[in-house]
C-alpha cells in the first residue's frame, strides 16, 4: 500500500492501489510514523500507483499538510494522473501550493 524512503531530509511515499477510508487510515499511520521520527524538511507523496481515490484521499494530503506544519517541513504531491489532479484541483489542493 505504501513504502518510504528517506533521503537528504526529504520522505517520500510512494502509494500504490486504492485509497479509500480504510486504506487511508493504514497510509495515514505509516506516514505519520515516518514523519514523527525522522522529522523531514519535505514530504513528498507520490500518488504514481495510486489507481482509485475518493475523497478519503484528499482527507490523506490535508492531514500530512497540518502535519508537517506542525513539524516545520512542507509538502509535495507528485506523480498523480490526469484524473487525480482534476480531483485534486476541484478541492481547492492546488490553492495549498502542494501540487508538483
Amino acid at each position: 500500500m505504501v513504502e518510504t524512503d528517506y533521503t537528504n531530509h526529504i520522505l517520500t511515499a510512494y502509494i500504490r492501489g486504492e485509497i479509500d477510508h480504510d486504506s487511508a487510515a493504514r497510509i495515514r499511520v505509516e506516514v505519520d510514523g515516518a514523519a514523527q521520527s525522522l522529522r523531514p524538511r519535505l514530504l513528498r507523496l507520490d500518488f504514481g500507483g495510486v489507481s482509485f481515490m475518493d475523497s478519503s484521499g484528499i482527507g490523506l494530503v490535508m492531514g500530512r499538510c497540518r502535519q508537517m506544519q506542525l513539524l516545520g517541513g512542507t509538502v509535495r504531491v507528485v506523480n498523480y494522473s490526469d484524473n487525480l489532479r482534476r480531483i485534486f484541483v476541484l478541492s481547492g489542493l492546488e490553492g495549498l501550493g502542494v501540487l508538483a
